[in-house]
């Protein structure tokens, strides 16, 4: 037969009202210094009836004692929040062993089948302070996991960023140094060439030179070595002038542009001889 026992608070008798609470039983201090409210039922049945008679005087009472100074020993060695929260299977399981230890060394000749908790609160003295504590604590591990999940999105774009700043910077470089290259290696090519006809060279790289500083400029060549041997170059200035284009705005005329009338002789003065 399994045997029963409250610790820390009374069932009503009908087993339809509410328990009351027993603040000299429940009440126990956690291993963070904090006071909570306990209450718990110990199961127990007998395994050696010749122990269970002769070893002890009274069993339910050795029961009673050694239940509450196991829970109390486990519960010294938690924090609150622990025994608020998560912890309540390892505390069972840590006060039946313990209990179980106790009245083996008592050699009572009792099982322990079950140690099971009822409620874990604060007193209810400081009960709104707990709670308050409890919202506190919430709050900073929902702002913890805010920034973790912030963290987990800004680090791989920051990271990404970079990649492809990097990528970016490494293309620029390859296209300098092919550019580089290009121009040595047109450099090389020309120089080769001058090695080869230096002065046809200097004259081309010249006229290059000149038709691009020229492009847009009505250009003229005079070979001068036609000169010297007497021939006259003609220069078809009238062309010329055609092919130059007349300015859009209406402007006042210059000097040169401007229509000289000449002055009329003053007439002869009469009665001379």
């Amino acid at each position: 037969r399994i045997n029963s026992m409250d610790i820390g608070f009374r069932s009503a008798p009908d087993g339809r009202g509410r328990s009351r609470s027993v603040p000299e039983e429940a009440l126990m201090l956690t291993g963070d210094e904090n006071i909570l409210d306990i209450q718990y039922t110990v199961f127990w049945q007998i395994k050696d009836a010749g122990q269970y008679l002769f070893n002890i005087y009274s069993p339910e009472a050795t029961v009673k004692a050694a239940a509450e100074s196991a829970m109390r020993e486990v519960i010294g060695t938690v924090q609150a929040q622990f025994a608020l929260a998560e912890g309540r299977p390892q505390i069972e399981q840590n006060t039946q062993d313990l209990l179980q230890r106790i009245l083996d060394d008592y050699g009572a000749g009792i099982l322990i089948t079950e140690v099971q908790l009822r409620g874990v609160e604060p007193p209810q003295q400081v009960i709104d302070a707990f709670r308050d504590v409890q919202r506190a604590q919430a709050d900073r591990e929902r702002a913890r996991n805010e920034a973790e999940a912030y963290r987990n999105d800004i680090v791989p774009r920051a990271r990404g960023e970079a990649q492809r700043m990097i990528e970016e910077a490494e293309a620029y470089r390859q296209q300098v140094i092919a550019a580089a290259r290009g121009d040595a290696a047109r450099f090389i090519s020309v120089y080769e060439a001058y090695k080869q006809a230096q002065d046809v060279t200097k004259q081309r790289l010249y006229i290059e030179t000149m038709e691009e500083i020229l492009r847009n400029a009505t250009k003229i060549i005079v070979d001068q070595s036609a000169m010297q041997q007497g021939v006259v170059p003609y220069l078809p200035l009238t062309e010329l002038q055609r092919r130059i284009p007349r300015p859009t705005t209406t402007s006042e005329p210059s000097e040169s542009q401007q229509t000289i009338t000449p002055r009329p002789a003053p007439a002869p003065q009469q009665g001379g001889r």
